[in-house]
């Protein structure tokens, strides 16, 4: 912009009221009619409970969120509350997916797996702070529509695909984080697996009849440790581990 300005000094007076019109403050070039909505919701529904890490705050601030929403209802994203997306799945609700982001901890060179890409969000969440995100979507239609929606929105550092999550993605393995958005009766054996030395998962456990837990699993060698962080509700994990009632 320096450059524009300077350009305009021997330009004739109006050309340089022009010119710092464009610049004045409150006069966005490129206005964004739901910033004000998502500051609103990071300041009242995610800041003023327990989330604090300044990285996340900055990812909630910028992902838009009505763009991850079916047709019809984007006047429900940026309420405090769980959307349904299709198929029986749901976007989580925001509050939800800063505290699971928070508690997994990626960092700008991390790698990051996602398992059930619903509609793209919490990936892009991810994507917003770690180097390249990995999401899986075990609902064919959703997987095409997660990765549709997060090209659109100039996500390129996510790949998504069509699999069953309780499997993970060994290719790409180990991450440093991973990050589980359907409730599962158990911690999935491949996914320990493929968790980095020092990495961090966060998975809620639990059956869609009983209280689920939302549990922070953190690897250091073969020691694993696992802390139940709040009660949750998901809709409930459809690979394996679900499908045999193990």
């Amino acid at each position: 912009m320096k450059r524009s300005l300077y350009a305009f000094r021997f330009n004739w007076i109006p050309a340089v009221m022009a010119a710092c019109f464009l610049l004045a403050p409150g006069v966005p070039a490129h206005s964004d009619p739901t910033e004000n909505t998502r500051l609103e919701m990071v300041r009242t529904q995610i800041a003023a409970r327990d989330v604090r890490d300044p990285a996340v705050l900055a990812a909630m601030r910028t992902v838009k969120r009505h763009l991850f929403i079916p047709e019809g209802q984007e006047r429900q994203a940026y309420d405090d509350r769980p959307v349904a997306i299709g198929h029986g799945q749901t976007i989580s609700q925001p509050y939800i997916v800063a505290l699971m982001t928070e508690l997994a901890r990626p960092r700008p060179n991390s790698k990051v797996l996602e398992i059930g890409s619903g509609s793209g969000y919490q990936a892009a969440v991810l994507a917003e702070i770690a180097e390249h995100v990995y999401t899986i979507e075990i609902v064919e239609p959703l997987a095409a529509w997660a990765s549709q929606r997060l090209q659109r929105a100039g996500y390129n550092n996510v790949t998504v695909k069509h699999a069953d999550g309780y499997f993970g993605w060994e290719e790409h393995a180990p991450f440093d984080a991973i990050v589980v958005t359907a409730a599962a009766p158990h911690i999935p054996p491949p996914l320990i697996a493929q968790l980095k030395d020092g990495g961090r998962m966060v998975i809620p456990v639990g059956s869609r009849f009983r209280t689920q837990q939302l549990v922070l699993v953190e690897k250091q060698g073969d020691r694993i440790t696992t802390r139940n962080m709040l009660p949750v509700r998901f809709v409930p994990f459809t690979g394996v581990g679900e499908r045999s009632g193990e």
